[in-house]
């Protein structure tokens, strides 16, 4: 028997507009990686549409990163935007220019919680490459890829602090990013459990971090793996103290890489190229890339482990697609 957040995840996968194919990892890598590559399947110019078309003719794709959601989509100290999200979004890049064989400048376009759905949407950019949650409610706007990492609302405090389930926030400050699917579980907490939480809504996950570390909140409730990333990344830094991710999840979030809705030929080439990479193991050459080893910013390491939940998820899919 399934359990019941394994289900979920089944659930979102199958209402994602026909994308029910798992998880890929990026056709061009950093370092000295070699990737592999989804075989194209070319389509004249007079035939393509949607965002196919309109990248051929702009010779551009604008691709939306997030700031501060390590180890997906984040600025390293040179403001360039690495991670994870932002490898699988070269891959699809590279997928679309064998496509529509042509090659394309990439424009990088920052996007916050709040406004990342917007931006899809009104075209201002053509894939987000962050840490966005695939859920139902969201396909209702905008279309996902295949699913390529499961994550969970989770609290870190600063250590020593007791709070070890999220009834311990009774009462107390906690911040949350504004427009994700974190707000909406410790809004919908307090209501149920009449916590009293004082939320303290921020416009991205870095300042969120900040208000714990200078003391302005008891807690930051956002996806574990962020937490980490945060930790990881703020760990030698002069007064950055030390926190602990505690409790259990207050919700189950499975990532994916939004695009518009109503774009066949796009969905096509998305679900073609990850597929492809994941069956070839590339998706675990990436995870352990990011999870496993140093980061490239920091030099500090997220040492976390694939979960069996995401194993799981991408064996089944190996298997699927053979």
């Amino acid at each position: 028997m399934k359990p019941r957040w394994l289900t979920n995840v089944l659930n979102v996968l199958a209402g994602a507009a026909g994308l029910c194919l798992l998880l890929s990892g990026p056709a061009r890598a950093q370092e000295n990686d070699t990737p592999a590559r989804a075989p194209a399947v070319r389509l004249a110019p007079a035939t393509l549409e949607g965002t196919l078309a309109k990248v051929r003719a702009s010779g551009s794709i604008a691709l939306g990163y997030r700031q501060a959601s390590v180890p997906f989509s984040y600025l390293n100290p040179r403001n360039e935007p690495i991670g994870y999200s932002i490898e699988l979004c070269k891959a699809l890049v590279t997928a679309i220019e064998d496509t529509i064989d042509k090659s394309l400048r990439i424009q990088w376009v920052p996007v916050t919680s709040d406004n990342r759905i917007e931006a899809v949407t009104s075209g201002k950019v053509d894939l987000e490459c962050g840490s966005t949650t695939s859920n139902l409610e969201r396909q209702k706007l905008v279309a996902f890829s295949p699913i390529m990492f499961v994550a969970g609302t989770k609290v870190m405090v600063k250590q020593g602090v007791p709070v070890r389930s999220f009834r311990d926030l009774a009462g107390k400050k906690v911040a949350v990013t504004a427009g994700t699917t974190n707000e909406k579980a410790l809004r919908d907490l307090d209501h149920k459990f009449k916590l009293g939480l004082q939320l303290q809504v921020v416009p991205d996950h870095a300042q969120g971090f900040a208000q714990v570390a200078a003391g302005e909140a008891d807690a930051f409730a956002t996806d574990d793996v962020l937490l980490y990333g945060l930790i990881a990344e703020n760990a030698g830094k002069e007064g950055a103290g030390k926190f602990q991710v505690v409790g259990d999840y207050l919700s189950y979030d499975p990532y994916a890489i939004m695009f518009r809705k109503d774009d066949p030929q796009l969905a096509q080439v998305v679900q073609r190229s990850f597929q492809e990479l994941a069956e070839d193991g590339e998706i675990e050459r990436q995870y352990k890339r990011w999870f496993l080893r140093r980061l490239p910013s920091s030099g500090a390491s997220l040492d976390l482990p694939m979960s069996a939940q995401l194993q799981t998820i991408i064996e089944t899919m190996a298997i699927t697609t053979r």
